[in-house]
């Protein structure tokens, strides 16, 4: 069988070798346009378009004219190194990139949401609307480790028209979805799926772990990264983000196989508001590397030297099984439960060591900018 791989493109960024996870912005090394594959609308045979759901709810094209005016087209140009020794290589000098996603417009004062990744780097921004205009933007502020970020226009309020966020916490299997975006650069692509799982990690960036991501077979390919995943209210559950894919384009890229994922929405709106404020987004931190999933908790397979874990007591083999008297089932369980909590918090673990349960109080720091791995 072929293994799935995920890649992590690069905006203007350099990638260390050996980190497989695609992230769904276009990339290049050098200036580069992207091409996109177009899914078709399907219609009933009275020709209006098929309903998302048997009991009624909303059509893809009540979707799309509700929502559409709202999801705009990113280009980014960028500083990227170039190197004798390839995409992945050291050294060399610089040269421009450009790269292309798409974005969901937040308010009516010009606030724009889009994944971090698309935005990295950009020495300049233009985003452009379904209406044709377009206007140059500046990044408001990011944050690697849930791969959101904020653009700015100073586009007149008429331009602007907002897409309500959904609740992502209610996303269940199987609910009708719908992507707009501009897959190898063709804006206002739209492709619809459903739901077909919740509470998936991705990896985000700066290598840290995105909980909670929304995964979809809606088709969804380079430059649909920052436009939204709508639920079938037309409200955005999330904004579109990576791919699993065992497929690649003539030119190299990754393209759907029919695995998605989204970073859900209540992420986006919580780390959004902070940016927008003009606030550092910051992190919980325990300092430890886990292994995988397994049953019974979180194994914690190494502690990092000098943080809250290894300050509390933890130790390799160490398996938690609950936090402030919550299970803890799974490494997943232990990562989004972590991500619930702010810098300077004490919590208690409960830990299995060597057949004995301890409870063990770690007070959390603040994340690093950057990890090899763990959390």
């Amino acid at each position: 069988m072929r293994s799935l791989s995920r890649w992590i493109p690069i905006i203007g960024g350099a990638v260390a070798g050996g980190i497989i996870a695609l992230v769904i912005a276009s990339t290049s090394t050098s200036t580069t346009t992207h091409y996109v594959t177009t899914t078709v609308v399907q219609q009933t045979k009275s020709g209006e378009p098929t309903s998302l759901s048997s009991g009624g709810g909303m059509t893809i094209n009540q979707i799309y004219q509700a929502a559409s005016p709202g999801v705009v087209d990113i280009l980014v140009t960028s500083q990227t190194t170039s190197s004798n020794q390839g995409f992945f290589g050291g050294g060399g000098g610089t040269q421009q990139s450009e790269g292309e996603g798409a974005g969901v417009v937040y308010n009516t004062k010009g606030d724009i949401l889009t994944d971090e990744h698309v935005v990295s780097g950009a020495i300049s921004v233009k985003v452009n609307f379904q209406n044709g205009r377009s206007y140059p933007a500046t990044v408001v502020g990011t944050d690697p480790s849930t791969d959101v970020a904020v653009v700015h226009v100073n586009a007149p309020v008429s331009e602007l028209h907002p897409i309500p966020l959904a609740n992502s916490s209610d996303a269940a299997v199987g609910d009708p979805v719908v992507a707009i975006g501009s897959p190898f650069s063709l804006p206002e692509t739209t492709t619809a799926g459903i739901v077909s799982q919740t509470g998936r990690s991705i990896t985000a960036p700066n290598n840290y772990t995105i909980p909670n991501a929304i995964q979809t077979d809606a088709a969804i390919n380079p430059g649909n990264s920052g436009g939204p995943l709508l639920d079938a209210n037309g409200h955005v559950l999330g904004l579109n983000d990576q791919i699993e894919t065992n497929n690649t384009t003539a030119t190299g890229e990754g393209s759907s196989s029919g695995v998605g994922f989204a970073i859900p929405s209540n992420t986006v709106a919580q780390v959004a508001n902070e940016l927008i404020a003009g606030e550092k987004v910051q992190h919980a931190y325990v300092g430890v590397e886990l292994a995988g999933n397994s049953a019974g908790g979180a194994q914690i397979s190494t502690v990092q030297t000098g943080t809250p874990a290894s300050t509390a007591g933890l130790q390799s083999g160490d398996v938690v099984t609950a936090i402030d008297g919550k299970a803890i089932t799974s490494t997943d369980d232990f990562i989004a439960a972590i991500d619930n909590y702010t810098p300077g918090q004490t919590i208690k673990l409960t830990v299995t060591r060597q057949g004995q349960t301890k409870q063990i109080s770690v007070k959390l720091g603040t994340r690093p900018a950057q990890t090899p791995s763990g959390g």
